[in-house]
């Protein structure tokens, strides 16, 4: 209660200190895109209605539809997180209960806070508790009474704690009792209850525990347990006796109840498989290396060395005779062949685990059966943590689905599998509604948005029109519009246009405006300046392309450790970046700095191990995150890394020297700057969400890292992934939270919150367009968002004002305004936007003059502290036509929408406040 208390308290406190907020009226418009959409985690259907649902999106908010998924509306615009794990409903009363912080223990799975509650369907949530949970996995409420709830947390995912398990509340979350309790780091990660008895109940636990270098996900906590009073005690079920494994390797359980006694699971057994005799082939394998002696390398045959070179991508460098004369003379040993094939990024295990499998129980979960004979192999590949979904059909007990990567079918009862996946439907799946009135109808969330299917999968629709694609990075060019790249989480990397609408439009033509450009986990992107066809992207580990997107030439790199050397430990997130002093050279880091001074053709090693070392695990560790390189000086560059260094050379990297020893210790560097106003400012911040640290760490050097001050006043605790500086005023510094963004006016000492139409949603990348003046901003979980910021770059000007008017762009006009082509269509509607500064919040008058007697068109507006914003249409007051139009001569027709509107001119623009007034041209050409 005491922790509850405090949360509650803390987000009274943001909400009053930052709502007070310079900038927030600064308006901002999200760009798309959509059609890649983003990770489903849950959906809740109307039994009734089912073309009635919500769909709950990883870090993208909750959604609702009620024409079966043509269209959806939004239901979280104003919580205070946009990372789910579950939702339930209530349909008879429509409350909503959703728990928060995703279930998947992925990368980028983000901590909730706690479970949130709407009785208006969304239109206001309350915290109702649990804010230390982080992570969800289901949210159950009774059928026949609303306020008992029962709840299955996960638990933290970086660290231990004790609100986890299985909670329960008789008082729609007034109170929680806390039913079923483990241990600190094993939670709840999935609940199934009886089709017909809201009494009986099935959990399923999991021992997990996930570190910035490891990830270990079975135990011999993880297990089934049964409740047979509506979840207010619980029994364990399995165990040696069961038939369902309770050893160390059990893994995620998902369940799926038929019945109060016929209960399906899927298991991620990661017990290893019993070893398969190797079959023998000819010709030389990696292992062989392992034990040869120099002698008996020396006797190898050249083309049979040659030949196992050229199958295993050795670089071109790398020939049989050159590699004999490297082992010859010392410089190598054989074994460094074996080395060289060795991934630093991946887990090599003797055998495979066993994987998926699926157990059925028919008596109440006191005894199970494997469903199946042998493995159910590409299901899961090596990471079934990240899936565990099962379902069954309420009407067919034989009718059992299965997600993975592969969406599987079964109607035997899991005794065989079929694939019903298609072109349109994404891998990766992670929620499925079955329709157990309709046979066929099935509803599938996957890593790709939501689809639909009414043939048990023949076909799907996909019903992607909402803009919830996680971005890792983004980036601008210089074309008329510019165009926005960045890459995604699962979707590739993609590019379009900055003055994207949400229309769909494009499906009469079939050409989407944004374009996809590479595929995988979609990484970093760099853009030649001096040519914008010129576009260097990628995926997962450092596996980049340079392509011309012109021609379609690509030229794919990964660059490899030097033959003798450790392998490279690429982050996932490998960054990348385009010397700012010659478009030729680009700079990779992996542990150590790369850089090609050819556009990628080749690459050579320009430091020593720029981190800590790494750590034995199975995720890469040790790794450099991030890069800059000084405007100022060719080869000046900094490098942050994951386990907490920051590091710099003056000469191209010929020396290095360690420049974060002050600094908290062990956090991802998440960015390091070098200013483009200051040859010795560099800021940097760090990020502990990897330790379940969520405080905000942000910091500036004014030389060059030999001392450092934190920037980090009056921040909530939001971890922090990117900061920018403004190219235009070097006071002003933009910084992106995982769950909101900012912008400071003074150098960091104080922080202005951006809120206008942009929810509480993780931030992790910042790029301006110069030329235009635009912020974009790269959410993870909501696509991108763009906002005008020329009136921001003139805060420093006005900021002692009591009023100031900022310019305003002149209008052509149209005979259309006010006007349509039919009575069935809608008139055309001009629009300017007013932007102007007040010191203080009331109220101003805004007028449009032709001169400085004549009045055309006035209204008071309710103003707020800072900056504000008005939509002006180009309309004038009907008072105004005998006053000065008709004096004037100048014919006025009514437009069809009933209005009169500003013919060509030149006028004035005035708002006043009190006895001051500020007025700006106002040109109509």
């Amino acid at each position: 209660m005491k922790n509850n208390f405090l949360f509650l308290f803390f987000l009274f406190l943001s909400f009053n200190f930052f709502g007070q907020s310079i900038v927030q009226n600064v308006p901002f418009t999200n760009i798309g895109p959509s059609v890649m959409s983003g990770r489903v985690v849950d959906f809740d259907v109307n039994p009734d209605q089912p073309t009635e649902f919500y769909v709950a999106y990883a870090s993208g908010g909750l959604w609702y539809t009620n024409n079966n998924g043509t269209s959806f509306t939004a239901v979280t615009e104003t919580a205070p997180t946009q990372n789910m794990g579950d939702v339930a409903v209530d349909w008879n009363s429509g409350t909503i209960y959703i728990g928060t912080g995703e279930s998947n223990s992925s990368r980028s799975s983000y901590a909730g806070i706690g479970i949130l509650k709407s009785t208006d369907k969304g239109k206001i949530w309350t915290n109702v508790g649990l804010p230390d949970s982080h992570h969800i996995g289901r949210v159950i409420i009774n059928k026949n009474n609303t306020d008992e709830v029962v709840v299955g947390v996960i638990g933290h995912l970086y660290s231990s704690n004790a609100e986890r398990g299985i909670f329960k509340t008789t008082d729609g979350g007034k109170s929680w009792k806390n039913v079923l309790f483990i241990d600190e780091n094993t939670g709840v990660i999935d609940l199934s209850v009886s089709p017909t008895n809201p009494d009986i109940m099935y959990a399923a636990s999991w021992e997990r525990t996930r570190k910035a270098w490891d990830f270990d996900g079975d135990g011999d906590h993880s297990a089934i347990y049964k409740s047979t009073d509506a979840g207010s005690t619980w029994t364990k079920m399995t165990d040696a006796k069961s038939g369902f494994p309770s050893d160390g390797g059990v893994g995620r359980i998902g369940l799926a109840a038929f019945s109060d006694d016929v209960i399906y699971a899927l298991l991620d057994n990661q017990n290893r498989r019993p070893a398969e005799k190797k079959v023998t082939s000819e010709g030389l394998k990696k292992e062989d290396f392992e034990t040869m002696s120099t002698i008996d390398f020396s006797k190898l045959d050249t083309k049979k060395l040659d030949e196992f070179l050229k199958a295993n991508r050795f670089d071109k460098k790398y020939t049989a005779k050159s590699v004999k004369e490297k082992v010859e003379n010392g410089s190598i040993k054989p074994i460094d062949l074996s080395v060289y094939l060795t991934d630093a990024n991946s887990v090599m295990f003797d055998t495979p685990v066993i994987g998926a499998e699926v157990y059925k129980s028919t008596d109440g979960g006191k005894t199970w059966s494997k469903t199946h004979k042998g493995f159910i192999d590409g299901l899961y590949s090596s990471y079934g943590y990240y899936f565990g979904l099962i379902a069954v059909n309420t009407k067919n007990e034989d009718k059992v689905y299965i997600g993975g990567v592969p969406l599987l079918k079964s109607v035997d009862g899991g005794e065989t599998f079929e694939s019903i996946g298609k072109e349109n439907v994404h891998s990766d799946h992670q929620a499925i509604w079955v329709n157990p009135n309709l046979n066929g109808h099935v509803i599938n969330g996957n890593d790709g948005g939501v689809n639909i299917t009414y043939d048990d999968g023949e076909n799907w629709t996909k019903n992607n029109s909402l803009a919830v694609g996680q971005y890792y990075y983004v980036n601008v060019d210089n074309k008329k519009p510019y165009n926005v790249y960045g890459g995604f989480q699962d979707n590739g990397v993609w590019y379009g246009p900055s003055t994207y609408k949400a229309s769909k439009s494009w499906e009469g033509t079939g050409q989407y405006p944004y374009k996809r450009i590479g595929g995988g986990d979609g990484m970093q992107v760099q853009i030649d300046s001096r040519d914008d066809n010129i576009v260097y992207s990628g995926s997962q580990f450092g596996y980049y392309t340079r392509l011309n997107i012109e021609t379609g030439e690509r030229l794919s790199f990964n660059p490899k450790h030097e033959l003798g050397d450790s392998p490279y430990r690429y982050n996932w997130q490998t960054p990348i970046l385009l010397s700012p002093h010659n478009q030729d050279i680009l700079y990779m880091a992996a542990n150590k700095l790369l850089r090609s001074m050819d556009k990628g053709e080749n690459f050579e090693v320009i430091s020593g191990d720029l981190t800590t070392g790494g750590k034995k695990g199975n995720v890469p560790f040790g790794t450099i995150a991030t890069i800059s390189e000084s405007p100022f000086q060719f080869g000046m560059i900094y490098t942050g890394s994951d386990d907490g260094l920051i590091q710099l050379t003056k000469d191209g990297g010929v020396t290095w020297s360690k420049i974060s020893d002050d600094l908290p210790q062990g956090l991802w560097v998440s960015r390091v700057i070098a200013s483009q106003h200051e040859r010795n400012r560099v800021y940097a911040t760090l990020n502990g969400y990897r330790s379940d640290d969520f405080k905000a760490y942000a910091y500036v050097s004014e030389d060059m890292g030999n001392t450092w001050k934190s920037i980090a006043n009056g921040l909530p605790d939001y971890s922090i992934n990117v900061i920018k500086e403004d190219p235009i005023d070097e006071n002003i510094l933009y910084l992106g939270t995982d769950n909101e963004v900012f912008v400071s006016f003074d150098k960091g000492q104080n922080w202005q919150v951006f809120s206008n139409g942009i929810p509480k949603v993780a931030v992790h990348d910042l790029v301006i367009q110069e030329r235009e003046k635009d912020l974009i901003i790269g959410t993870h979980g909501r696509s991108l968002y763009k906002a005008n910021i020329a009136t921001l770059q003139q805060y420093n000007n006005v900021k002692n004002k009591t009023i100031a008017l900022f310019k305003l762009p002149e209008m052509r006009h149209s005979s259309r305004w006010g006007n349509s082509w039919s009575q069935y269509s809608k008139p055309y509607l001009p629009n300017i936007e007013v932007s102007y500064f007040t010191s203080n919040a009331g109220t101003v008058k805004l007028e449009v003059l032709a001169d400085e007697k004549n009045v055309l068109y006035s209204e008071t507006l309710k103003t707020d502290s800072g900056f504000n914003f008005k939509d002006y249409d180009f309309s004038v007051s009907e008072k105004s036509l005998k006053s000065y139009f008709i004096k004037k001569k100048i014919d006025l027709k009514k437009a069809d929408n009933g209005k009169y509107y500003l013919p060509k001119g030149e006028y004035l623009l005035r708002v006043s406040k009190g006895k001051e007034s500020v007025t700006e041209k106002l040109v109509v050409k």
